[in-house]
Protein backbone atom coordinates (compact mmCIF):
# COMPACT_ATOMS: atom_id res chain seq x y z
CA UNK A 1 0.00 0.00 0.00
CA UNK A 2 2.87 2.40 0.68
CA UNK A 3 4.57 1.70 -2.49
CA UNK A 4 0.72 2.01 -4.38
CA UNK A 5 0.94 5.79 -2.29
CA UNK A 6 4.56 6.52 -3.68
CA UNK A 7 3.88 5.84 -7.01
CA UNK A 8 0.73 7.79 -7.63
CA UNK A 9 1.23 10.88 -4.95
CA UNK A 10 0.71 13.27 -7.16
CA UNK A 11 -2.39 12.02 -8.78
CA UNK A 12 -3.76 11.07 -5.23
CA UNK A 13 -2.90 14.66 -3.74
CA UNK A 14 -4.71 16.61 -6.69
CA UNK A 15 -7.71 14.45 -6.57
CA UNK A 16 -8.07 15.03 -2.58
CA UNK A 17 -7.70 18.89 -2.91
CA UNK A 18 -10.00 18.81 -5.53
CA UNK A 19 -12.84 17.16 -3.80
CA UNK A 20 -12.23 18.62 -0.95
CA UNK A 21 -12.55 21.95 -2.22
CA UNK A 22 -16.11 20.39 -4.09
CA UNK A 23 -17.67 19.77 -0.77
CA UNK A 24 -17.10 23.07 0.42
CA UNK A 25 -19.17 24.37 -2.65
CA UNK A 26 -21.77 21.63 -2.04
CA UNK A 27 -22.34 22.22 1.77
CA UNK A 28 -22.61 26.21 0.90
CA UNK A 29 -24.79 25.03 -2.03
CA UNK A 30 -27.30 23.03 0.48
CA UNK A 31 -27.37 25.74 3.32
CA UNK A 32 -28.77 27.86 0.62
CA UNK A 33 -31.02 25.77 -1.26
CA UNK A 34 -33.84 26.77 0.90
CA UNK A 35 -36.38 24.38 -0.76
CA UNK A 36 -34.45 21.56 0.02
CA UNK A 37 -35.12 19.39 -2.87
CA UNK A 38 -31.96 17.24 -4.46
CA UNK A 39 -31.26 18.76 -7.80
CA UNK A 40 -29.67 17.80 -10.68
CA UNK A 41 -26.06 19.21 -10.04
CA UNK A 42 -26.33 17.40 -6.49
CA UNK A 43 -27.04 14.39 -7.85
CA UNK A 44 -24.78 14.38 -10.74
CA UNK A 45 -21.98 15.43 -7.69
CA UNK A 46 -23.14 12.02 -5.88
CA UNK A 47 -22.27 9.75 -8.85
CA UNK A 48 -19.19 10.89 -9.52
CA UNK A 49 -18.39 10.50 -5.60
CA UNK A 50 -19.51 7.29 -5.63
CA UNK A 51 -18.16 6.41 -8.95
CA UNK A 52 -14.94 7.80 -7.55
CA UNK A 53 -14.95 5.59 -4.48
CA UNK A 54 -15.85 2.18 -5.84
CA UNK A 55 -13.18 2.77 -9.01
CA UNK A 56 -10.87 3.30 -6.63
CA UNK A 57 -11.66 0.56 -4.65
CA UNK A 58 -11.58 -2.14 -6.84
CA UNK A 59 -8.42 -1.25 -8.58
CA UNK A 60 -6.24 -0.86 -5.38
CA UNK A 61 -8.33 -4.66 -4.65
CA UNK A 62 -6.21 -5.17 -7.74
CA UNK A 63 -3.21 -4.50 -7.15
CA UNK A 64 -2.98 -5.98 -3.45
CA UNK A 65 -5.12 -9.52 -4.47
CA UNK A 66 -2.35 -9.68 -7.38
CA UNK A 67 -0.87 -13.13 -7.70
CA UNK A 68 1.97 -12.24 -9.67
CA UNK A 69 4.52 -9.21 -10.97
CA UNK A 70 3.12 -9.52 -14.50
CA UNK A 71 -0.48 -9.42 -12.95
CA UNK A 72 0.61 -6.42 -10.23
CA UNK A 73 2.17 -4.74 -13.05
CA UNK A 74 -1.15 -5.09 -15.23
CA UNK A 75 -3.17 -3.94 -12.10
CA UNK A 76 -1.04 -0.81 -11.14
CA UNK A 77 -1.61 0.21 -15.24
CA UNK A 78 -5.28 -0.10 -14.22
CA UNK A 79 -5.35 1.81 -11.27
CA UNK A 80 -3.33 4.63 -13.50
CA UNK A 81 -5.66 4.55 -16.04
CA UNK A 82 -9.01 4.55 -13.70
CA UNK A 83 -7.86 7.64 -11.53
CA UNK A 84 -7.35 9.55 -14.47
CA UNK A 85 -11.03 8.97 -15.27
CA UNK A 86 -11.64 9.95 -12.26
CA UNK A 87 -9.61 13.00 -12.32
CA UNK A 88 -11.41 14.05 -15.55
CA UNK A 89 -15.05 13.17 -13.94
CA UNK A 90 -14.35 15.52 -11.38
CA UNK A 91 -12.83 18.47 -13.71
CA UNK A 92 -16.34 18.38 -15.55
CA UNK A 93 -18.23 18.66 -12.13
CA UNK A 94 -15.70 20.99 -10.88
CA UNK A 95 -16.45 23.14 -13.87
CA UNK A 96 -20.04 23.06 -13.21
CA UNK A 97 -19.62 24.05 -9.97
CA UNK A 98 -17.95 27.26 -10.99
CA UNK A 99 -20.71 28.15 -13.12
CA UNK A 100 -23.03 27.82 -10.31
CA UNK A 101 -20.94 29.99 -8.31
CA UNK A 102 -20.84 32.65 -11.03
CA UNK A 103 -24.77 32.47 -11.60
CA UNK A 104 -25.56 32.94 -7.28
CA UNK A 105 -23.17 35.78 -6.83
CA UNK A 106 -26.04 38.21 -7.27
CA UNK A 107 -28.51 35.81 -5.10
CA UNK A 108 -25.75 35.76 -2.07
CA UNK A 109 -26.54 39.42 -1.80
CA UNK A 110 -30.15 39.10 -0.91
CA UNK A 111 -30.76 38.21 3.08
CA UNK A 112 -29.66 34.01 4.00
CA UNK A 113 -31.02 31.55 6.48
CA UNK A 114 -29.94 32.95 9.65
CA UNK A 115 -28.89 29.65 12.05
CA UNK A 116 -29.37 29.97 15.57
CA UNK A 117 -26.85 27.61 17.61
CA UNK A 118 -28.40 24.46 19.84
CA UNK A 119 -27.77 24.20 23.18
CA UNK A 120 -25.88 21.07 24.24
CA UNK A 121 -27.71 21.48 27.60
CA UNK A 122 -31.64 21.73 25.45
CA UNK A 123 -31.53 17.56 24.97
CA UNK A 124 -35.54 17.13 24.79
CA UNK A 125 -37.40 14.44 22.99
CA UNK A 126 -40.62 13.76 21.60
CA UNK A 127 -41.58 11.18 23.91
CA UNK A 128 -42.07 13.98 26.69
CA UNK A 129 -43.64 16.52 25.03
CA UNK A 130 -47.61 15.82 26.04
CA UNK A 131 -49.29 19.12 24.74
CA UNK A 132 -52.61 18.58 24.33
CA UNK A 133 -53.30 15.08 25.88
CA UNK A 134 -52.78 15.92 29.58
CA UNK A 135 -56.70 14.55 29.96
CA UNK A 136 -55.96 11.34 28.51
CA UNK A 137 -52.85 10.72 30.83
CA UNK A 138 -54.94 11.82 34.06
CA UNK A 139 -57.88 9.21 32.56
CA UNK A 140 -55.09 6.29 31.84
CA UNK A 141 -53.61 6.89 35.39
CA UNK A 142 -57.37 6.98 37.21
CA UNK A 143 -58.29 3.66 35.18
CA UNK A 144 -55.09 1.61 35.97
CA UNK A 145 -55.00 3.31 39.80
CA UNK A 146 -58.44 2.73 40.42
CA UNK A 147 -59.52 0.09 43.17
CA UNK A 148 -59.74 -2.97 41.54
CA UNK A 149 -59.35 -6.71 42.50
CA UNK A 150 -60.17 -8.75 39.44
CA UNK A 151 -57.77 -10.06 36.79
CA UNK A 152 -54.93 -7.82 35.62
CA UNK A 153 -56.85 -5.11 33.31
CA UNK A 154 -55.68 -4.58 29.64
CA UNK A 155 -56.06 -1.33 28.38
CA UNK A 156 -55.20 -0.55 24.74
CA UNK A 157 -54.50 2.77 23.23
CA UNK A 158 -55.31 2.58 19.42
CA UNK A 159 -54.43 4.91 16.63
CA UNK A 160 -52.50 5.53 13.63
CA UNK A 161 -48.88 5.73 13.29
CA UNK A 162 -47.38 9.14 14.72
CA UNK A 163 -50.36 10.21 16.72
CA UNK A 164 -48.40 9.77 20.07
CA UNK A 165 -49.43 6.49 21.37
CA UNK A 166 -45.85 6.03 23.02
CA UNK A 167 -45.36 9.20 23.99
CA UNK A 168 -48.91 8.91 26.32
CA UNK A 169 -47.57 5.32 27.61
CA UNK A 170 -44.47 6.68 28.75
CA UNK A 171 -45.97 9.55 29.95
CA UNK A 172 -48.23 6.90 32.51
CA UNK A 173 -45.50 5.15 32.98
CA UNK A 174 -43.82 7.42 34.61
CA UNK A 175 -46.67 9.03 36.52
CA UNK A 176 -45.27 9.70 39.72
CA UNK A 177 -48.92 8.22 41.42
CA UNK A 178 -48.15 5.15 38.76
CA UNK A 179 -44.94 4.19 40.43
CA UNK A 180 -45.80 4.38 43.69
CA UNK A 181 -48.82 2.40 43.03
CA UNK A 182 -47.44 -0.61 41.17
CA UNK A 183 -44.47 -2.89 42.80
CA UNK A 184 -43.09 -3.48 39.35
CA UNK A 185 -43.34 -1.47 36.19
CA UNK A 186 -41.73 -3.18 33.19
CA UNK A 187 -42.00 -1.89 29.61
CA UNK A 188 -41.40 -3.87 26.62
CA UNK A 189 -41.12 -2.60 22.45
CA UNK A 190 -42.79 -5.16 20.59
CA UNK A 191 -42.68 -4.03 16.61
CA UNK A 192 -43.86 -5.23 13.39
CA UNK A 193 -42.17 -8.51 13.52
CA UNK A 194 -42.14 -9.76 17.08
CA UNK A 195 -39.86 -11.58 19.02
CA UNK A 196 -41.64 -13.40 21.86
CA UNK A 197 -37.56 -13.92 23.71
CA UNK A 198 -36.86 -10.46 23.01
CA UNK A 199 -39.93 -9.45 25.03
CA UNK A 200 -39.48 -11.37 27.46
CA UNK A 201 -35.82 -10.02 28.32
CA UNK A 202 -37.03 -6.95 27.87
CA UNK A 203 -39.45 -7.12 30.54
CA UNK A 204 -37.01 -9.01 32.61
CA UNK A 205 -34.94 -6.81 32.37
CA UNK A 206 -37.22 -4.04 34.07
CA UNK A 207 -38.21 -6.52 36.65
CA UNK A 208 -34.64 -7.88 37.49
CA UNK A 209 -32.18 -6.06 36.34
CA UNK A 210 -28.75 -6.91 35.04
CA UNK A 211 -28.49 -9.26 32.15
CA UNK A 212 -30.35 -12.89 31.50
CA UNK A 213 -28.03 -15.05 30.31
CA UNK A 214 -30.56 -17.44 28.66
CA UNK A 215 -32.24 -18.55 25.69
CA UNK A 216 -34.86 -20.89 25.95
CA UNK A 217 -38.12 -18.83 25.69
CA UNK A 218 -40.05 -21.49 28.53
CA UNK A 219 -37.24 -20.74 31.17
CA UNK A 220 -37.97 -17.37 30.12
CA UNK A 221 -41.64 -17.32 30.60
CA UNK A 222 -41.45 -18.88 33.95
CA UNK A 223 -38.74 -16.58 35.44
CA UNK A 224 -40.57 -13.49 34.50
CA UNK A 225 -43.84 -15.46 36.34
CA UNK A 226 -42.06 -16.12 39.60
CA UNK A 227 -40.58 -12.39 39.46
CA UNK A 228 -44.07 -10.83 39.13
CA UNK A 229 -45.91 -13.54 41.37
CA UNK A 230 -47.48 -11.78 44.05
CA UNK A 231 -46.65 -8.27 42.93
CA UNK A 232 -48.94 -5.68 41.72
CA UNK A 233 -47.75 -4.80 38.64
CA UNK A 234 -47.94 -2.88 35.08
CA UNK A 235 -46.65 -4.29 32.23
CA UNK A 236 -46.63 -1.78 29.08
CA UNK A 237 -46.52 -3.61 25.79
CA UNK A 238 -45.76 -0.78 23.27
CA UNK A 239 -46.06 -0.91 19.14
CA UNK A 240 -48.06 -4.32 19.47
CA UNK A 241 -48.90 -5.14 15.29
CA UNK A 242 -50.92 -8.79 15.29
CA UNK A 243 -52.90 -10.57 17.71
CA UNK A 244 -50.35 -13.31 17.52
CA UNK A 245 -48.28 -11.16 19.43
CA UNK A 246 -50.67 -10.76 22.25
CA UNK A 247 -51.38 -14.68 22.51
CA UNK A 248 -47.93 -15.28 22.64
CA UNK A 249 -47.18 -13.49 25.84
CA UNK A 250 -50.46 -13.19 27.35
CA UNK A 251 -49.65 -16.31 29.50
CA UNK A 252 -46.75 -15.14 31.04
CA UNK A 253 -48.41 -12.61 33.12
CA UNK A 254 -49.74 -14.31 36.61
CA UNK A 255 -53.53 -13.58 37.33
CA UNK A 256 -53.11 -12.01 40.81
CA UNK A 257 -56.52 -10.15 41.53
CA UNK A 258 -54.69 -7.03 43.10
CA UNK A 259 -55.42 -4.55 41.01
CA UNK A 260 -52.25 -4.99 38.14
CA UNK A 261 -52.69 -3.82 34.56
CA UNK A 262 -51.14 -4.17 31.21
CA UNK A 263 -51.17 -1.45 28.78
CA UNK A 264 -50.31 -1.98 24.93
CA UNK A 265 -50.08 0.43 22.29
CA UNK A 266 -51.12 0.01 18.74
CA UNK A 267 -52.60 0.77 15.35
CA UNK A 268 -54.55 -2.79 14.63
CA UNK A 269 -58.43 -1.87 15.98
CA UNK A 270 -58.51 -5.88 16.08
CA UNK A 271 -55.89 -6.31 18.46
CA UNK A 272 -57.29 -3.81 21.07
CA UNK A 273 -60.71 -5.49 20.96
CA UNK A 274 -58.83 -9.13 21.26
CA UNK A 275 -56.94 -8.20 24.24
CA UNK A 276 -58.22 -5.37 25.88
CA UNK A 277 -61.23 -4.26 28.31
CA UNK A 278 -63.72 -2.41 25.86
CA UNK A 279 -64.78 0.05 27.93
CA UNK A 280 -61.24 0.95 28.55
CA UNK A 281 -59.72 1.17 25.71
CA UNK A 282 -58.76 4.51 24.63
CA UNK A 283 -58.81 5.85 20.92
CA UNK A 284 -56.40 8.30 20.19
CA UNK A 285 -57.91 11.27 17.62
CA UNK A 286 -55.85 13.79 15.82
CA UNK A 287 -55.37 16.83 17.71
CA UNK A 288 -57.49 19.54 16.93
CA UNK A 289 -56.34 23.60 15.99
CA UNK A 290 -55.41 24.89 18.99
CA UNK A 291 -53.64 21.92 20.13
CA UNK A 292 -51.29 21.52 17.00
CA UNK A 293 -50.75 25.00 17.65
CA UNK A 294 -49.56 24.73 20.66
CA UNK A 295 -47.39 22.04 20.27
CA UNK A 296 -46.13 23.71 17.02
CA UNK A 297 -45.11 26.74 19.27
CA UNK A 298 -43.44 24.84 22.04
CA UNK A 299 -40.99 22.96 19.63
CA UNK A 300 -40.10 25.93 17.03
CA UNK A 301 -40.05 28.53 19.53
CA UNK A 302 -39.88 27.13 23.75
CA UNK A 303 -39.49 29.75 25.96
CA UNK A 304 -38.07 32.47 22.80
CA UNK A 305 -40.35 34.94 22.06
CA UNK A 306 -42.59 34.82 18.88
CA UNK A 307 -42.13 36.87 16.59
CA UNK A 308 -45.86 38.50 15.10
CA UNK A 309 -44.62 38.21 11.60
CA UNK A 310 -44.26 34.32 11.98
CA UNK A 311 -47.39 33.85 13.29
CA UNK A 312 -49.25 33.80 10.81
CA UNK A 313 -47.33 31.42 8.93
CA UNK A 314 -46.85 29.09 11.65
CA UNK A 315 -50.47 28.80 12.40
CA UNK A 316 -50.85 27.72 8.42
CA UNK A 317 -48.05 25.16 8.97
CA UNK A 318 -49.81 23.70 11.76
CA UNK A 319 -53.03 23.87 10.22
CA UNK A 320 -51.61 21.86 7.37
CA UNK A 321 -49.95 19.16 9.55
CA UNK A 322 -54.04 17.99 10.02
CA UNK A 323 -53.38 17.28 13.72
CA UNK A 324 -50.44 14.24 13.83
CA UNK A 325 -48.17 14.92 16.28
CA UNK A 326 -45.19 13.71 14.82
CA UNK A 327 -45.74 15.30 11.62
CA UNK A 328 -46.53 18.98 13.32
CA UNK A 329 -43.12 18.53 15.96
CA UNK A 330 -40.75 17.32 12.68
CA UNK A 331 -41.65 20.13 11.11
CA UNK A 332 -41.38 22.43 13.37
CA UNK A 333 -37.92 21.15 14.06
CA UNK A 334 -36.78 21.78 10.75
CA UNK A 335 -38.02 25.53 11.59
CA UNK A 336 -36.92 26.12 14.83
CA UNK A 337 -33.07 27.22 13.74
CA UNK A 338 -34.12 29.47 10.54
CA UNK A 339 -36.17 32.89 11.58
CA UNK A 340 -35.92 34.44 7.42
CA UNK A 341 -39.99 34.46 6.94
CA UNK A 342 -39.02 33.46 3.38
CA UNK A 343 -37.91 30.10 4.40
CA UNK A 344 -41.14 29.84 6.58
CA UNK A 345 -43.12 30.65 3.60
CA UNK A 346 -41.11 28.02 1.60
CA UNK A 347 -42.10 25.26 4.32
CA UNK A 348 -45.52 26.63 4.08
CA UNK A 349 -45.89 26.30 0.43
CA UNK A 350 -44.17 22.66 0.37
CA UNK A 351 -46.59 20.91 3.20
CA UNK A 352 -49.44 22.82 1.44
CA UNK A 353 -48.60 20.61 -1.81
CA UNK A 354 -47.89 17.39 0.04
CA UNK A 355 -51.67 17.10 1.65
CA UNK A 356 -53.19 14.01 0.16
CA UNK A 357 -56.53 12.11 1.75
CA UNK A 358 -54.29 9.23 2.67
CA UNK A 359 -53.04 10.27 6.94
CA UNK A 360 -49.85 7.75 6.45
CA UNK A 361 -48.96 9.04 3.09
CA UNK A 362 -49.55 12.81 4.29
CA UNK A 363 -47.54 11.99 7.00
CA UNK A 364 -44.31 10.13 5.08
CA UNK A 365 -44.62 13.12 2.78
CA UNK A 366 -44.12 15.46 5.35
CA UNK A 367 -40.88 13.63 6.74
CA UNK A 368 -39.62 13.37 3.89
CA UNK A 369 -39.58 17.31 3.71
CA UNK A 370 -37.70 17.29 6.52
CA UNK A 371 -35.08 14.49 5.46
CA UNK A 372 -34.85 16.61 2.23
CA UNK A 373 -33.73 19.83 4.37
CA UNK A 374 -30.46 17.90 5.94
CA UNK A 375 -27.31 18.39 4.42
CA UNK A 376 -25.36 15.37 3.04
CA UNK A 377 -23.75 14.88 6.08
CA UNK A 378 -26.84 14.57 8.29
CA UNK A 379 -28.54 12.57 5.92
CA UNK A 380 -25.81 9.21 5.62
CA UNK A 381 -25.82 9.78 9.72
CA UNK A 382 -29.82 9.37 9.94
CA UNK A 383 -29.75 6.66 7.52
CA UNK A 384 -27.69 4.63 9.21
CA UNK A 385 -30.35 3.86 11.92
CA UNK A 386 -31.78 1.62 8.92
CA UNK A 387 -29.35 -1.04 9.22
CA UNK A 388 -30.58 -1.65 12.83
CA UNK A 389 -33.30 -3.76 14.17
CA UNK A 390 -37.36 -1.52 14.44
CA UNK A 391 -37.49 -0.34 17.44
CA UNK A 392 -34.21 -0.78 18.76
CA UNK A 393 -32.60 1.62 21.46
CA UNK A 394 -28.93 1.95 19.97
CA UNK A 395 -26.17 2.91 22.56
CA UNK A 396 -25.04 6.23 21.11
CA UNK A 397 -21.10 4.75 21.68
CA UNK A 398 -21.73 2.03 18.87
CA UNK A 399 -23.36 4.54 16.55
CA UNK A 400 -20.92 7.06 16.90
CA UNK A 401 -17.85 4.68 16.10
CA UNK A 402 -20.59 3.19 13.49
CA UNK A 403 -20.27 6.93 11.57
CA UNK A 404 -16.69 7.60 12.30
CA UNK A 405 -15.43 3.95 10.34
CA UNK A 406 -17.48 5.22 7.67
CA UNK A 407 -16.38 8.24 6.92
CA UNK A 408 -19.60 10.28 7.70
CA UNK A 409 -17.93 13.06 9.46
CA UNK A 410 -15.05 15.50 8.92
CA UNK A 411 -11.87 13.76 9.37
CA UNK A 412 -9.94 17.74 10.13
CA UNK A 413 -12.49 17.90 13.29
CA UNK A 414 -12.61 16.18 16.81
CA UNK A 415 -14.49 13.20 15.34
CA UNK A 416 -16.33 12.34 18.72
CA UNK A 417 -17.26 16.03 19.04
CA UNK A 418 -18.19 15.87 15.56
CA UNK A 419 -20.31 13.37 16.28
CA UNK A 420 -22.09 14.56 19.04
CA UNK A 421 -23.28 17.91 17.22
CA UNK A 422 -24.44 15.62 14.41
CA UNK A 423 -26.48 13.96 16.82
CA UNK A 424 -27.87 16.63 18.86
CA UNK A 425 -28.82 18.26 15.12
CA UNK A 426 -31.15 15.11 14.07
CA UNK A 427 -32.27 15.14 17.83
CA UNK A 428 -33.10 18.62 17.78
CA UNK A 429 -34.89 18.37 14.59
CA UNK A 430 -37.09 15.52 16.12
CA UNK A 431 -35.89 12.95 13.85
CA UNK A 432 -33.76 11.17 16.36
CA UNK A 433 -35.33 10.38 19.95
CA UNK A 434 -32.93 10.35 23.47
CA UNK A 435 -33.99 7.06 25.30
CA UNK A 436 -31.20 7.90 27.84
CA UNK A 437 -29.16 10.41 29.31
CA UNK A 438 -26.24 10.92 31.36
CA UNK A 439 -27.21 11.54 35.02
CA UNK A 440 -26.00 15.45 34.35
CA UNK A 441 -28.69 14.90 31.34
CA UNK A 442 -26.35 16.71 29.07
CA UNK A 443 -24.87 14.10 27.27
CA UNK A 444 -27.37 11.32 25.03
CA UNK A 445 -26.11 7.64 25.89
CA UNK A 446 -28.85 5.82 23.99
CA UNK A 447 -31.44 6.72 20.98
CA UNK A 448 -34.06 5.53 18.68
CA UNK A 449 -35.80 6.43 15.75
CA UNK A 450 -39.91 6.37 15.25
CA UNK A 451 -41.24 3.43 13.17
CA UNK A 452 -42.25 5.74 10.58
CA UNK A 453 -38.43 7.62 10.50
CA UNK A 454 -37.17 3.99 10.09
CA UNK A 455 -39.41 3.17 7.06
CA UNK A 456 -37.92 6.59 5.54
CA UNK A 457 -34.87 5.37 6.12
CA UNK A 458 -35.31 2.09 4.46
CA UNK A 459 -37.43 3.63 1.61
CA UNK A 460 -34.52 5.82 1.00
CA UNK A 461 -31.55 3.44 1.45
CA UNK A 462 -33.44 1.49 -1.54
CA UNK A 463 -34.32 4.80 -3.27
CA UNK A 464 -30.62 5.81 -3.38
CA UNK A 465 -29.50 1.77 -4.66
CA UNK A 466 -28.19 0.74 -0.99
CA UNK A 467 -29.59 -2.87 -0.04
CA UNK A 468 -28.76 -4.41 3.50
CA UNK A 469 -28.56 -7.64 2.94
CA UNK A 470 -28.66 -10.07 6.52
CA UNK A 471 -26.12 -7.94 8.32
CA UNK A 472 -24.28 -6.17 5.52
CA UNK A 473 -24.98 -3.35 3.64
CA UNK A 474 -24.26 -3.47 -0.48
CA UNK A 475 -24.55 -0.65 -2.85
CA UNK A 476 -25.24 -1.07 -6.66
CA UNK A 477 -24.39 1.31 -9.47
CA UNK A 478 -23.32 0.52 -12.62
CA UNK A 479 -23.36 -3.14 -12.36
CA UNK A 480 -20.39 -3.17 -9.79
CA UNK A 481 -21.35 -4.39 -6.26
CA UNK A 482 -18.99 -2.96 -3.67
CA UNK A 483 -19.38 -3.04 0.35
CA UNK A 484 -20.71 0.44 1.45
CA UNK A 485 -21.13 -0.73 4.63
CA UNK A 486 -19.39 -2.46 7.33
CA UNK A 487 -20.69 -5.78 8.86
CA UNK A 488 -22.56 -4.98 11.94
CA UNK A 489 -22.30 -7.19 14.67
CA UNK A 490 -24.81 -8.26 17.18
CA UNK A 491 -27.41 -5.77 15.70
CA UNK A 492 -30.19 -4.93 18.10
Amino acid sequence: MQSLICDHREEICDLNEKTSSLEVFVKNFEKNNVSGEMTDFEVEVKQVANFVEHTIQLRVTDVVLANDENQREKARWWLSDSLQQVEEGIDRIWKESTKIQDKGKQASKESTVQEFPSSSKDIRNVENNMVGRDDQRKRLVEDLTRSYSGEPKVIPIVGMGGIGKTTLANAVYNDACIRSHFDVCAWATVSQQHNVKKILLSLLHSTKGGTIDMNDEAELASMLQKSLKGKRYLIVLDDMWKTEAWDAVRLCFPSENNGSGILLTTRNTEVAHDAGIENLSLQMDLMGPNESWNLFKSVAFANEALPSELETIGKQIAEKCHGLPLTIVVVAGLLKSKRAIEDWKSVAKNVKSLVTNDPDERCSRVLGLSYNHLTSDLKACLLHFGIFREDSEVPVKKLMRSWMAEGFLNLENDLEGEAEKCLQELVDRWLVLACKKSIDGTKIRSCKVHDLIYDLCVREIQRENIFIMNDIVLEFDSGWTYLSMQKMQNKN
